[in-house]
């Protein structure tokens, strides 16, 4: 009777292990895929893209970031883009930021500044950013992004355009890190791309939820429509992926993810930067509508539960001497891991990522689900506990 007992469980967790890597493989295949699928594509001629180049508004919002501004400015305000105008909003001027770009209109003269009123306390001060900037546009289409963020070219904004179709009111574009050193940054760009796999594999897939203002655009005749951010207006933040989530539809949104047109953030220093980002999207996360949100859950979910019961069915395989089991428990893991590391690793090349992930992928795989988790909690106590802002 115990042998029976034994051989059942091991049965039924190697079963449960053989159902969760088939789990596996269709997000890989179907959705983590679609941006190597599409530079695939786009290489084969088979993407329409629109010829025209309208006018285009880029709007950056900035608050005591002079550094950044210098470091990065410039290379927006060269893009090779028949006509254009970029817009800075700035939230304060304790680093002489407003001198630097009175200095810099001299030079560049489609380029103009304001600034957001030091009386305004009842709203989100970046969304009041990012509507002044919007106001202040003159062009129907406006391109996101942030003062610590460089495009990768002087192509950025013509690979943007290409996707202002008739039909489009939203393009959802890639940003990354650049090349970095130490633990934390390797983990953090770990997580930037496979967060980017996800979003813009649900997009490409024809279900769009979020968007990231780091690379971003759409019209402003769709921001009035939808009443601009009055839906999450009481929120602190949510003025890039709460607004797309609302406003993004199959037929309406595009996905650019060109090498050329991907912007690159420094190097992540402080682990306390990288936990305020994940903290403040993992807390506007849970007002997103759609299933996608659930979607991927259940991936973060399964892929846990997949290196739960691989790892228990070739344990109790070995201790019982059955290594036709635990061979199979580890050949499940071992073509998982083949097949994630061909797709990850050929994404990261068509980003242009400055890193290879094979030795460190089965930790990173590991880490970015219990990470993901870890914050979402964070996010449900501090809401239940009365000390999440809004």
């Amino acid at each position: 009777m115990e042998a029976f007992t034994s051989d059942s469980t091991e049965i039924i967790v190697l079963a449960a292990a053989g159902g969760l890597f088939l789990i596996q493989i269709i997000y890989y295949l179907c959705l983590y895929n679609r941006i190597h699928a599409r530079s695939r594509a786009v290489k084969q001629g088979d993407t329409h893209f629109t010829q025209e180049l309208p006018p285009i508004s880029v709007i950056i919002c900035v608050c005591e970031e002079s550094e950044n501004l210098r470091r990065n400015l410039s290379a927006v305000l060269e893009q090779d883009y028949p006509k254009f105008e970029v817009i800075v909003i700035n939230d304060d001027d304790t680093d002489k930021s407003e001198d630097y770009l009175t200095i810099l209109e001299e030079k560049y003269p489609h380029l103009y500044h304001s600034f957001v009123p030091e009386s305004s306390r009842y709203i989100s001060r970046k969304k009041l950013a990012v509507m002044l900037g919007i106001k202040a546009s003159k062009y129907d289409w406006m391109v996101f992004t942030n003062a610590d963020c460089m495009p990768q070219s002087n192509q950025w904004l013509r690979l943007m355009a290409r996707n202002f179709t008739p039909r489009t009111q939203v393009v959802l574009g890639y940003s990354g890190y650049e090349r970095g050193k130490g633990w934390l940054h390797k983990r953090a760009a770990f997580d930037n791309l496979f967060t980017s796999m996800r979003y813009l594999g649900f997009a490409l897939a024809g279900s769009p939820y979020m968007g990231i203002g780091r690379n971003l655009a759409y019209r402003k005749e769709l921001f009035y429509q939808q009443k601009g951010f009055s839906a999450h207006l009481n929120l602190q933040r949510g003025d890039d992926d709460l607004f797309i989530n609302h406003v993004a539809t199959p037929e309406n949104t595009r996905v650019e993810t060109d090498a050329k047109a991907i912007v690159r953030m420094p190097p992540l220093l402080r682990a306390k930067d990288w936990k305020e980002e994940k903290i403040g999207y993992a807390s506007t996360a849970r007002l997103y509508h759609g299933m996608q949100r659930r979607l991927a859950g259940f991936e973060t979910l399964s892929r846990l539960a997949f290196h739960a019961t691989w790892t228990a069915a070739m344990i109790i395989g070995i201790l019982h001497f059955h290594w036709l089991a635990a061979g199979v428990a580890f050949l499940l893991f071992l073509l998982r891991f083949t097949m994630q590391a061909v797709i990850v690793n050929k994404t990261a090349c068509d980003l242009e990522e400055q890193r290879s992930y094979y030795f460190t992928l089965p930790v990173f795989d590991l880490l970015q689900p219990i990470q993901s988790l870890r914050w979402k909690w964070y996010c449900l106590f501090r809401k239940k506990s009365g000390f999440l802002r809004k």
